[in-house]
């Protein structure tokens, strides 16, 4: 389901929105079942908790990192529509996800009440500007039905909290809880929020339930203060791999692989990631590979050299050294890039 441009203007009046039903039936369903290569099936946990400590060492337990065993649950974090939202939240095209993470609770494990707190602690190193610039989208898409009873994240409109400072991030517990408002809706549906917004994690208010959920977070490209995870430190692992493999380019762009057209792209390169992810159809990289190529060539080489004395190169030079948007360099390539591309 496309995000209504309503809900994304709510994001910007209180701090969050829940949109229903927002997956597709079959992707959830599948989601779901491949779920259980994962965790325990929630009858099997309850049957005998003592077989599953592990959840009870922290309210963090439950958490999995991206990538995941099954298709079924890694294609859920480059789901089109949710694409589609970053993209017109953040207002430009040229995103990347720096989160996915699975969180799986079951009730009795442990008490998983939290006080109000602002998620940007461990998402930036400095702080969110309020003016929609800079901006991270966090979502929370609910792979199980929520209801008052399953642990419901609450969040604190943005009318209450406007004139608070952004620290210290944490309140004391019960402060806003007359204020909050609770996230609940059916399984498939999504909750967008941005990272200065109060929000607690709740305790579940009856016996053998549980609940599940995949964090997907988003923002624009470039902004090296912003992020939490670091992609190719997962590289290795064959989850990885073949998650990539199944990918769309645009898809893989969202994980900062190069896209089709990068000066990244030649003979030498396009051999050797075929063979590292042998899966992989090459065919969009190598279509452009050799415009790509063509185009480096002709800003390294001037077409006429009576036309382009050492004066004026040497003045585009200084130019080119100018001050460089987002931490990167030539419009679409990594300061790193940049450099190589100068200095061949």
């Amino acid at each position: 389901m496309r995000v209504a441009d309503k809900n994304l203007a709510e994001i910007w009046d209180q701090g969050f929105t829940v949109v229903e039903r927002f997956l597709d039936p079959t992707i959830l369903k599948d989601a779901r079942d491949a779920l259980w290569e994962i965790y325990p099936k929630p009858e099997e946990y309850f049957a005998d908790p003592s077989k599953h400590p592990e959840f009870a060492r922290s309210q963090f337990s439950g958490l999995r990192f991206f990538p995941y065993p099954s298709w079924a649950l890694n294609r859920v974090a480059v789901y089109p529509d949710l694409v589609d939202a970053a993209e017109r939240f953040l207002s430009t095209k040229d995103i990347e996800i720096y989160k996915i993470e699975l969180w799986a609770k079951y009730s009795g494990a442990i008490n998983y009440d939290q006080p109000h707190h602002r998620d940007f602690g461990n998402h930036t190193l400095v702080v969110p500007r309020l003016d929609k610039r800079h901006t991270q989208m966090t979502t929370f898409i609910l792979l199980s039905e929520v209801t008052a009873v399953d642990g419901p994240t609450k969040l604190v409109p943005l009318k209450y909290t406007k004139d608070l400072p952004l620290t210290p991030r944490e309140r004391a517990l019960g402060e806003f809880f007359d204020k909050e408002v609770s996230a609940e809706a059916p399984a498939g549906s999504l909750l967008i929020y941005k990272t200065d917004v109060l929000h607690r994690g709740s305790e579940f208010g009856a016996p053998q339930r549980s609940r599940f959920v995949m964090l997907v977070d988003f923002q624009e490209r470039g902004w090296r203060w912003q992020g939490k995870m670091s992609w190719p430190h997962h590289a290795g692992r064959h989850e990885m791999i073949h998650a990539l493999e199944r990918m769309t380019p645009r898809e893989r762009d969202l994980f900062g692989w190069p896209p089709p057209g990068s000066e990244y792209w030649n003979e030498q390169t396009l051999a050797d990631v075929g063979a590292r992810y042998p899966r992989m159809d090459m065919t969009p990289y190598r279509k452009t590979a050799k415009r790509a190529s063509r185009r480096v060539r002709s800003d390294q080489e001037p077409r006429n050299p009576r036309a382009n004395p050492p004066s004026s190169r040497a003045g585009r030079q200084d130019a080119a050294d100018g001050p460089l948007m987002h931490g990167e360099g030539v419009a679409g390539m990594s300061s790193t890039a940049t450099k190589r591309v100068r200095e061949a």
